[in-house]
């Protein structure tokens, strides 16, 4: 059984047990988290919804949150000496997958 899910303006495929880094939810360690848009679920049968599948949830664990690895941006402009080095660290929640209700 899958579920795939929007959040943070991604699409993510998750199953019961997985655990996946989403974008920051600003909610505590341990706490629940239910994700109301759910696209498509598969119980042996196809369900697509039209853009949600109506009355489905998937709950969710709430484990840490935290930033993710350093992006390096690089701006460069060749022949005028221009260039630009900047970083930038995402800032991530990762949640444990406990129950795909449909």
């Amino acid at each position: 059984m899958y579920a795939i899910i929007a959040t943070g303006g991604k699409q993510y495929k998750v199953a019961e047990g997985d655990i996946i880094k989403v974008e920051k939810l600003g909610v505590e360690a341990g706490e629940t988290v239910t994700f109301d848009k759910v696209l498509v679920v598969n119980n042996g049968e196809l369900k697509v919804g039209a853009p949600c599948v109506e009355g489905a949830t998937v709950s969710a664990t709430v484990i840490a949150e935290g930033k993710d690895k350093k992006v390096i941006v690089y701006k460069y402009k060749r022949k005028t000496g221009y260039h630009k080095k900047n970083g930038h660290r995402q800032m991530f929640t990762k949640v444990k997958i406990d129950k795909i209700n449909a």
